[in-house]
C-alpha cells in the first residue's frame, strides 16, 4: 500500500484546488503504475515536500536504491528533468529516468536524513552551498525552460497595483527593488538556475558530500539563485548579511547585478505576498533589501 501523508494532501489542496485534489487521489495508482513499468520495489515510508511524493526504492534487477518522485506537472517542474539533465550529476542529484507526460522521475538515491540543514556552522554550510552555486550555474540554460527576462517584465507590471496595496514604508521598498531590476531587465542572463538552493535542499549522498535537490530551473542570471541561501537562518546583522551576500555574488562574479537581482527575488517574494492578501511584506527579506540598497552605489 502507497501511504500519501495529509500534509502533502493539505498543501495541494491549498495550493492547487481541485486539480491538487485529483493528484493526490490518483497517487497510490499511479505510484503502482512506475513501480511495475521501472521495475522497482519500495523498500521504506513515504516522504514528501509541499508538492511532492517520493517513494524510498530498489531496482529489482541490479539492486540500485533510488527515490521515485511524483508531483504536478506545471510550470516549475516540468523543467526539473530538463536541468538534471545538463547537470548530469555534476552538483545535483542524478537523474536516472523521466515520464515526460506525468513528470515522475526517477532518481539517484541521497539521504534525506542527512540534509545541509543539519551542519550546525552556518558559515560552514553556506560556503557548501557557494560551491554548488558555482556548479550549477556554470552551464547555459537549454532551450525552452522559462526565462528570467519573461518573469520580470511580469513582475514590474505588477508592481503599481501591488505597491497601492501596501503601506507606505513597504511600497517604497517594493518599488525601489522594481527600480533595481529595471537597471538589468534587459540583460536577464542565459545560465541555467536551480531556483530554489536553501539549505534543506541540499543533501549528503555517497557519491559526493553533498548534492542539491528539488530545482526549479529556469534560463537567468545567476545572482537570482542567491536569496534562498542569505535568508535561510536569517541573521539580521548587517555585516552577517553583507558577508553572506559577497561569499555568493564572489561566484556569480558581478556584485552589482547580483545584488539587483537578488532584490529582483524580493520584489517576486513581495508580490506573491500582495497576491496572498498580506497586509505588508516580509520583514526579513524587508531587512535584507534595505541593507542591499544602502550599500549600492
Amino acid at each position: 500500500m502507497i501511504h500519501v501523508p495529509e500534509e502533502l494532501a493539505l498543501s495541494q489542496a491549498e495550493y492547487n484546488g481541485e486539480a491538487g485534489r485529483a493528484f493526490v487521489a490518483g497517487l497510490p495508482a499511479r505510484a503502482g503504475e512506475f513501480l511495475d513499468r521501472w521495475g522497482l520495489r519500495l523498500t521504506g515510508a513515504s516522504m514528501h515536500g509541499a508538492a511532492s511524493l517520493v517513494l524510498p526504492v530498489q531496482r529489482v534487477e541490479d539492486g540500485t536504491r533510488a527515490a521515485l518522485k511524483l508531483q504536478i506537472l506545471d510550470d516549475e517542474t516540468e523543467g526539473e528533468p530538463v536541468g538534471l539533465r545538463v547537470w548530469d550529476g555534476a552538483g545535483s542529484v542524478r537523474l536516472l529516468d523521466h515520464d515526460a507526460g506525468t513528470g515522475t522521475m526517477l532518481l539517484e538515491w541521497l539521504d534525506a536524513a542527512r540534509p545541509l540543514s543539519a551542519v550546525e556552522d552556518t558559515r560552514e554550510a553556506l560556503r557548501i552551498v557557494a560551491g554548488l552555486l558555482a556548479r550549477l550555474v556554470a552551464h547555459p540554460a537549454p532551450a525552452g525552460l522559462r526565462t528570467l527576462g519573461d518573469i520580470a517584465a511580469g513582475m514590474l507590471a505588477d508592481v503599481p497595483d501591488a505597491a497601492a496595496r501596501l503601506g507606505a514604508a513597504d511600497a517604497a521598498v517594493l518599488r525601489d527593488c522594481a527600480a533595481a531590476v529595471r537597471d538589468v531587465v534587459g540583460e536577464p542572463g542565459d545560465r541555467l538556475l536551480h531556483w530554489d538552493l536553501h539549505l534543506d535542499n541540499v543533501l549528503a549522498s555517497e557519491r559526493e558530500p553533498w548534492l542539491a535537490i528539488d530545482p526549479k530551473p529556469l534560463a537567468g542570471d545567476p545572482g537570482f539563485d542567491l536569496l534562498p541561501a542569505l535568508t535561510d537562518r536569517f541573521d539580521p546583522d548587517p555585516d552577517e548579511l553583507l558577508w553572506r551576500f559577497d561569499l555568493l555574488a564572489e561566484v556569480v562574479g558581478d556584485r552589482r547585478r547580483a545584488a539587483a537581482w537578488t532584490l529582483g527575488r524580493v520584489l517576486q517574494n513581495g508580490l506573491w505576498d500582495v497576491e496572498d492578501g498580506e497586509p505588508e511584506l516580509d520583514e526579513e527579506q524587508v531587512a535584507l533589501a534595505r541593507i542591499l540598497l544602502a550599500r549600492r552605489v
